[in-house]
């Protein structure tokens, strides 16, 4: 019995033993077969997956942004430069904590709450492979903070970057412009690839103009690093294309005589050579701090520049369309006398006052009591209102647009810097077109002095008086003269013929004779120049006076005051330069807006050969 039973247990126990062996050799194989695939995946189908990563992890590839270009005035002086400074970034990829991250940081470095909103901004608009800015222009203190704890903040690093500086940032803040952050809208017009590691681009002005030019190219480097993050050696590298340089026609020292003859007036200020159409001076005051925006403005400062009354973010010279006034009348008069309306020595009568055939109303003269027995040298030179009421009934608004459009007016001149506005220049068709609504006779003569729908930009006004300085033929207005060392090509308007030549001598003489005549509306800035001016003033209103009411300059209200004009170009019989002068709410052109021309003139005839 006993015996019997050992055989059974023992045959038991080796069944069992063999049941695991096999389990065991089964559970092995299996191990090793998937070991074996996962060997074979990893080897063969992940190859370059896995040795791309590798490679990573050992190469680092980095993007080097180009040096954006200098900006000069047409005297080598720096209107815009890059300065060098320090930032704060983070990659956000290689951040593990952010919130903590930036946490840690605030209280290391004094970071502000608006600093963080920004960053947050730029954040959502970058990969997160991309390094994003929290400050700039870091103190050398503050650098070395940092510095000492690097360990602690991984995919945070500072970085050395260049940044955009003008040293006249409120006299060429509308003309040379500024850069800002790159916007999730510009980040669909751009090349990506040549944009990376650049974080600014350019706004407004030149700036945004000439972006590509000045921008350049990015360059790589591609480095061999240890497991740290060490580099060990460079594998490769291209190196960055610098953006080019550009020289101005602009004159920084006309432009702050300009600047500064205009004092505390709103206004805008337009000089071109005559001779080149190279242009010298474009000034919108008020201007504004462009360093601002370089740096990265605060909101509190945006919301105050753009909630100001005066409006210092709008460009004046380019954008700003003002009512031309009695500037207009040396235009209208080479009209009359190239359509044969008028000839030089008619003379017409001038009561204070002109009537429609069969109306009552009277459309007024600036002068009360009339200006008598007018031709039409004295009606440029004493600005008679009455004579271009009836030359403007005699011409028409047709003709009047027809003959006006030739010296640019209601059209963009074609200066090479975006935003420019194009005026208007009525006729009866755009009426019809833009309102339909039929053109009335007494608008006819509102616009014969250069009001009712007129609209022109100083800088329009500029180009056109050079076209009377130069007797119908000029160049394009032109801002950049080189890019790098090469000059920039430019060209001319198409000359203005007129049937009798000698019709231009008849208005240069006019307005000869404004400065230097004996009842010329702006005679007083003769006094001590040692060359001559002939130029136009001009008052355009700003409200509407109705039949029976008088204009009370002393008590109306200072942001209703008539606009004062004033255009000129000198030395009257050789020119070299001419102006265009808008003074808001400035009252009289030759009071106001003339003493601005003069001390331009000072400047720029003393110094030019």
């Amino acid at each position: 019995m006993n015996t019997r039973f050992d055989l059974k247990s023992s045959l038991q126990e080796n069944r069992l033993f063999l049941l695991r062996a096999t389990t065991l050799i089964v559970f092995v194989l299996i191990l090793f077969f998937a070991l074996i695939a996962r060997l074979t995946y990893l080897q063969i189908a992940t190859h370059e997956k896995y040795v791309d990563l590798a490679q990573n992890n050992r190469v680092k590839l980095s993007v080097i942004s180009p040096v954006r270009g200098l900006i000069f005035d047409t005297k080598g002086r720096v209107l815009a430069e890059n300065n060098p400074t320090y930032s704060l970034e983070l990659v956000p990829e290689q951040t593990p904590d952010l919130a903590n991250t930036l946490e840690r940081l605030s209280a290391l470095l004094p970071i502000s709450k608006d600093e963080l909103a920004l960053f947050e901004k730029r954040r959502k608009q970058q990969k997160r492979f991309a390094s994003v800015s929290i400050r700039n222009r870091l103190n050398d203190q503050e650098v070395a903070i940092f510095s000492a704890n690097r360990h602690l903040f991984p995919g945070v690093d500072i970085q050395a970057r260049p940044l955009r500086h003008y040293p006249f940032p409120e006299l060429t803040a509308h003309v040379v412009g500024y850069v800002g952050a790159i916007n999730e809208q510009e980040l669909k017009t751009i090349e990506p690839a040549n944009y990376r590691g650049t974080r600014f681009i350019g706004k407004t002005g030149i700036e945004r103009t000439y972006e590509t030019e000045l921008h350049g190219y990015v360059g790589y480097q591609q480095t061999e690093n240890t497991a740290q993050g060490r580099s060990l050696k460079v594998l490769s590298y291209t190196p960055p294309l610098s953006g080019s340089d550009l020289t101005l026609n602009l004159d920084i020292e006309l432009q702050k005589i300009a600047h500064d003859a205009l004092g505390d007036y709103t206004g805008s200020v337009a000089a071109i050579d005559t001779r080149t159409g190279a242009v010298r001076a474009l000034v919108s005051k008020p201007g504004f701090n462009a360093n601002l925006f370089a740096k990265g403005i605060d909101q509190a400062s945006y919301s105050q520049l753009q909630n100001s009354s005066k409006r210092p973010l709008f460009n004046r010279f380019l954008r700003g369309q003002y009512p031309p006034g009695s500037t207009l009348k040396p235009f209208l008069a080479l009209a009359g006398l190239d359509y044969k309306t008028v000839h030089p020595h008619q003379r017409i009568f001038c009561p204070g006052f002109y009537q429609l055939p069969k109306q009552t109303h009277k459309y007024r003269d600036w002068k009360k009591t009339g200006h008598g027995m007018t031709t039409l040298h004295d009606s440029i030179v004493q600005s008679c209102d009455v004579y271009y009421y009836i030359l403007a009934h005699e011409l028409k608004i047709d003709r009047m647009h027809d003959f006006l459009q030739k010296f640019g007016f209601g059209q963009k001149t074609g200066i090479d810097i975006l935003g420019e506005r194009s005026g208007l220049l009525p006729s009866r068709e755009w009426k019809k077109r833009t309102r339909n609504q039929v053109w009335y006779p007494g608008e006819t003569l509102i616009a014969g002095i250069g009001q009712g729908f007129n609209l022109t930009t100083p800088l329009q006004l500029a180009h056109a008086t050079a076209l009377i300085a130069n007797k119908g033929s000029t160049h394009i207005p032109s801002l950049v003269a080189k890019i790098n060392d090469k000059p920039r090509q430019t060209s001319t308007t198409l000359p203005i013929t007129l049937n009798n030549p000698q019709h231009w001598n008849t208005i240069i003489d006019a307005m000869y004779d404004v400065v230097n005549g004996a009842r010329g509306t702006a005679r007083k800035i003769r006094e001590g120049a040692p060359y001559k001016i002939a130029g136009k003033t001009g008052t355009a209103q700003v409200f509407t006076i109705k039949q029976d009411e008088k204009y009370d300059e002393e008590n109306v209200q200072e942001h209703l005051k008539d606009h004062a004009l004033f255009i000129a170009f000198a030395p009257a019989r050789e020119p070299q330069l001419a102006v265009a002068i808008v003074v808001e709410n400035g009252g009289h052109g030759g009071s106001v807006a003339a003493p601005i021309a003069r001390s331009i003139f000072d400047q720029y005839i003393q110094v030019t050969p």
